[in-house]
């Protein structure tokens, strides 16, 4: 697992986008999540070609911390099968990642 993740989810709310957000942070899985959208998604589901209209949830989180904000992810979305996609950090500033460290090492 890389040091450092950022953590992709979306969500059909700005509100539940913000919970999802909010949830995390304050349970120290990630340092910080950002709220972007409205976006447009098509995916296929259930063998039929569908388009919504979602927010996506950005969290910037240390590796060690991924397992847990899987979990937390899973339990607080109601979607069936949640994007949860996690991308390494290959490189960032010193003093920011060390910072997503404090944040993210928990109470």
């Amino acid at each position: 697992m890389a040091e450092w993740l950022t953590v992709l989810t979306t969500t059909d709310s700005r509100d539940k986008a913000l919970a999802l957000a909010r949830g995390a942070v304050e349970a120290r899985l990630a340092a910080c999540a950002q709220v972007g959208g409205p976006v447009t998604s098509v995916y296929r589901w259930e063998g039929e070609t569908q388009t919504a209209q979602e927010w996506q949830v950005v969290f910037k989180t240390a590796g060690a911390r991924y397992e847990e904000l899987e979990a937390h992810l899973k339990a607080a979305h109601d979607y069936e099968t949640p994007e949860i996609i996690a991308t390494a950090v290959a490189r960032g500033s010193e003093r920011y990642l060390a910072w997503v460290g404090e944040e993210t090492a928990g109470p």
